[in-house]
């Protein structure tokens, strides 16, 4: 994945004089600012710039330390990724019990399929460790004996393994504002569901509840909203009138694990944009990817009324259809 642009990610407690001494720095700097945004979540300031340091007066070090001077001053933790920064990038995993989809990730880093590094998988159990130390690849537990996350590890961790993307493999539990607030658009998750449907807890619970014919699985971005991150890949199946919810899940967690699998590749390919929260595939490549479901489902579902002979039915609204003789 490469970048064109110089990222400047600012998280902490909102100060009105902050947002102006960094941009009179990059003014000073010849640095021009190309986007700027905002936002603000349980106390929590976060502020993404998105800068031209082609023509930068000073190196890239000393602007880093610059910034990082700043920061300080203000109480506030400054992130800089400059684009040569994304050229190899580095996985951080984190799981709870299951382990179907980081078999899957591991399998493609091994097979060179993956196209990037997992350095570290990261849990709030102990359960996975054997598989992670198995596959050569370093585990740390910050969870405690309930499970809840020591977040200031998890984000000490993130940092000392340079991370680039954080991969939420089965991973039970909310990130909080610090944690999305510094790795924005850079943390994907997979949910059990075909999201907007059943957010949160027990999703194939939800599905058997609520009678569905179809259910899902959604890989995505990951927000501040619960669960409602730009949506990258969806898979669908069928749910039999029997079905338990075991059942349901089993049917689920093999997709769970291909469209996790697809929607990291399409990120680390640099092969997805969002626009307006919603994800558009870069087409101006070879990129052969299944975002939702199989090509083959268009045939089956056609766009307009058919008649006995299969053929289109004429509307005379566009015109367009085959007139039924």
């Amino acid at each position: 994945m490469t970048r064109e642009l110089t990222e400047i990610t600012v998280v902490g407690d909102d100060d009105s004089g902050l947002i102006a001494d960094i941009t009179s720095l990059l003014f000073e700097r010849g640095i021009d600012i190309v986007d700027l945004d905002q936002a603000v979540r349980d106390e929590t300031f976060r502020m993404t710039m998105r800068v031209d340091a082609s023509e930068a007066e000073i190196t890239r070090v000393t602007l880093r330390e610059e910034l990082h001077e700043l920061g300080d001053e203000f109480g506030v933790d400054v992130q800089v990724l400059f684009p040569s920064d994304c050229e190899n990038q580095s996985v951080a995993v984190l799981v709870t019990k299951e382990s179907h989809c980081l078999e899957a990730l591991l399998d493609a880093r091994d097979s060179g399929e993956l196209g990037a590094d997992i350095d570290v998988v990261i849990g709030n159990h102990d359960d996975l460790r054997p598989l992670a130390a198995a596959r050569d690849v370093p585990f740390h537990d910050i969870g405690d004996e309930n499970g809840n996350p020591d977040e200031e590890e998890l984000l000490d961790l993130l940092a000392e393994y340079d991370v680039d993307l954080v991969v939420l493999a089965r991973y039970i539990r909310i990130l909080s504002p610090e944690v999305v607030f510094r790795y924005e658009s850079r943390i994907i998750n997979v949910h059990p569901s075909l999201l907007p449907a059943f957010p949160g807890a027990a999703a194939y619970r939800q599905a058997k509840e609520e009678g569905v014919r179809i259910a899902g699985v959604t890989a995505h971005y990951v927000t501040t909203d619960l669960d409602q991150g730009p949506i990258i890949a969806q898979r669908a199946f069928n749910v039999p009138d029997d079905a338990s919810v075991d059942e349901i899940k089993a049917r689920g967690q093999p997709l769970e694990a291909e469209a996790l699998l697809e929607a990291v590749q399409l990120h680390l390919d640099d092969a997805i944009a969002v626009q307006r929260g919603r994800t558009t595939l870069d087409n101006s490549g070879e990129v052969d990817a299944q975002l939702g479901a199989p090509g083959e489902l268009d045939q089956l579902n056609p766009s307009r009324p058919i008649d006995s002979r299969g053929e289109f039915v004429a509307d005379e609204r566009d015109g367009t259809a085959v007139a039924d003789d």
